[in-house]
């Protein structure tokens, strides 16, 4: 159980690793002279790439929500890894990680939406681009969040 317990701490942790990286690193979506991602755009000139603002074209409505469930999902995932680690030592045996289950289910609905609203609004018509590390780091971790959460539903705390 000991063993169990260490693999569903680490691909916690994974998973946190894996939400700040989408939601901090700036490649949502790249071209050979841009990077964009959901908090600024880097453009590559005079050999350097140099900040700019997100173009005002984008819609700041959609972008926003995609900023807030992004940052949302972190800190859902974040939090559920100190309630799992709290309930640990809190909850007796034979009783499943719920709490740390609806934590883990609550980032992952947030960083589906974070994705699908970026997939579905953002360099729809673009054809000079493609969806960048980051954007892919997004729906990896909507998945691994979700194998989380259902583990954390399904785990019961036993005796070894």
């Amino acid at each position: 159980m000991l063993v169990l317990l260490a693999a569903i701490f680490i691909l916690h942790i994974v998973c946190i690793a894996l939400l700040l990286a989408a939601t901090i690193h700036n490649a949502w979506w790249m071209t050979n002279t841009l990077s964009t991602d959901i908090w600024s755009r880097w453009v590559w000139t005079g050999g350097m790439w140099n900040y700019t603002q997100i173009p005002a074209h984008y819609p700041q409505d959609y972008l926003q929500a995609v900023q807030a469930t992004s940052v949302l999902a972190c800190i859902f995932c974040i939090l559920g890894l100190f309630v799992f680690v709290a309930q640990l030592y809190t909850l007796p045996k034979g009783k499943r990680f719920l709490f740390t289950g609806a934590f883990q289910l609550l980032a992952w609905l947030c960083i589906m939406i974070a994705a699908s609203i970026y997939t579905e609004i953002f360099h729809k018509d673009e054809k000079d681009g493609v969806y960048g590390p980051s954007f892919i780091i997004a729906w990896i971790s909507v998945c691994l969040t979700f194998i989380s959460s259902v583990i954390y539903f399904i785990l019961r705390k036993k005796t070894a």
